[in-house]
């Protein structure tokens, strides 16, 4: 063999190989160090807590940054396996780890992505349920709950109604991660159907459940974002699950389907900024291991998509008359205000999933009047970017003359005492937003 080949093959990283099988917490482990250590320039590997039973809770950040933030550039992550029997995602989040990686420089789009975005990937928030799975089944396993029996997604604070359970280790872990991030956008694995779930899972008359559903404020953009997902996956969209319920186009409002206390989708939305809908990837929730090279097929499309998706809408900085950057402003569009405000975080950044369109930014600081900014989002963003609208707010004073908080709002049931006439959960608007996205989704595609 020629001997410079030889050395130029050892100075390239070395491929992350991953077959199509299940991967137990020691064998994931050894192939992330591997993928750290060998694309360390992209990558950064480490853990956000110990579960119950004292396993790492790893994520691995795919980025040019991966170990820090960098203004400008939008956070988004991906979390599997909350449900230790739904074991799809986690091996397709470990399978889509081994594809941004050996496709960064030689892909255009994954290049552009990893360029554009800080992209944080968990395959398993639930490795004690994972590991205690002794006979897969595809209906229900004993490795569901974590190790102290506890079912992870009805943990979590909740904002409709109290939620008097013990917090769990990788609950913890999960809310302290998410104070240490400005993540934007985010979507959780799970098995056992095929649909894209948007928020809300749980609510109150204020929010429609008595049109049995419950919508955000952002309502337009998480069917649009539950789309994007399903739409690419062709299961999702057309054979669904048999002796199940059917969910037109693969999406549907998570109360609608049915309600649920403490989920993470609503914490992550109401108290975390973060936009994120739970994606259900097969009907069989511990599937043949033969089937995974399939799930891989399917899914590969939509789960880079939606990351594509964290660009969506209208991003900056709020500057005071000196040009210092202002932390815990709140940057609201004025009619989809939510209920514990969005604020702009230590580096005076707010991030704002938009579809297309005229909005007015109500911006404002405490104690000060409110500043009203409009923008326009054309219907052909540039993609990998969201506009980009820095305001200069006309307020003189310190950084540190604003407290920072990335958790403004305590956790206690915030929509408990709303009265039940909300414009949002009207059936007239309701139509008009799905008519809206309806064209907006059929202009995305062509």
């Amino acid at each position: 063999m020629d001997f410079a080949c030889l050395w130029l093959g050892l100075l390239l990283p070395v491929a992350a190989t991953l077959d199509f099988s299940y991967h137990h917490q020691d064998e994931m482990e050894e192939f992330l160090k591997k993928v750290a250590q060998n694309y360390s320039s992209i990558t950064h590997l480490h853990s956000i807590g110990k579960s119950v039973k004292g396993r790492n809770l790893w994520v691995l950040v795919v980025g040019r940054s991966p170990k820090e933030h960098k203004i400008g550039i939008p956070e988004f992550k991906y979390v599997a396996n909350m449900h230790g029997d739904e074991t799809v995602g986690r091996e397709l989040l470990l399978h889509l780890i081994e594809y941004l990686v050996t496709n960064d420089g030689k892909d255009l789009e994954i290049t552009n992505l990893i360029n554009s975005t800080r992209i944080h990937i968990m395959p398993s928030m639930n490795p004690d349920g994972f590991e205690a799975v002794k006979k897969p089944d595809c209906f229900y396993s004993n490795g569901r709950e974590n190790g102290n029996f506890y079912d992870l997604n009805r943990n979590f604070p909740d904002a409709f109604e109290f939620n008097n359970v013990s917090r769990q280790p990788e609950t913890v872990a999960i809310m302290e991660w998410l104070k240490t991030e400005t993540f934007v956008l985010s979507a959780n694995l799970h098995g056992g159907a095929l649909v894209a779930s948007y928020p809300f899972d749980n609510g109150v008359p204020a929010t429609g459940t008595v049109h049995s559903r419950s919508l955000t404020p952002d309502d337009d953009v998480f069917q649009y974002l539950a789309n994007t997902y399903a739409s690419r996956n062709p299961n999702m969209k057309g054979d669904q699950c048999k002796n199940k319920m059917n969910f037109p186009n693969g999406i549907t409002n998570g109360y609608s389907w049915y309600p649920l206390k403490g989920g993470m989708q609503d914490y992550n939305y109401i108290w975390a900024q973060c936009f994120e809908i739970t994606l259900e990837l097969s009907c069989c929730k511990y599937p043949r291991e033969e089937k995974l090279s399939s799930f891989w097929n399917l899914n590969k499309a939509s789960l880079i998509e939606y990351i594509k998706e964290v660009h969506l809408g209208v991003k900056g900085q709020v500057f005071d008359q000196s040009g210092n950057p202002l932390p815990n402003v709140i940057v609201e569009v004025q009619d989809r205000k939510h209920i514990c405000p969005y604020k702009t975080n230590k580096f005076g950044e707010y991030y704002l999933l938009l579809l297309p369109g005229s909005y007015t930014l109500n911006v404002t600081v405490p104690g000060h009047n409110p500043h009203l900014t409009k923008v326009i989002i054309p219907k052909n963003s540039q993609d990998f970017s969201a506009l980009k609208k820095d305001i200069l707010f006309p307020f003189r004073g310190q950084l540190d003359s604003i407290p920072v908080s990335n958790l403004p709002c305590p956790t206690i049931p915030l929509y408990r005492n709303l009265p039940s006439h909300s414009a949002a959960t009207k059936p007239s608007l309701f139509l008009f937003l799905v008519t809206l996205f309806h064209v907006l989704f059929k202009y995305s595609k062509m």
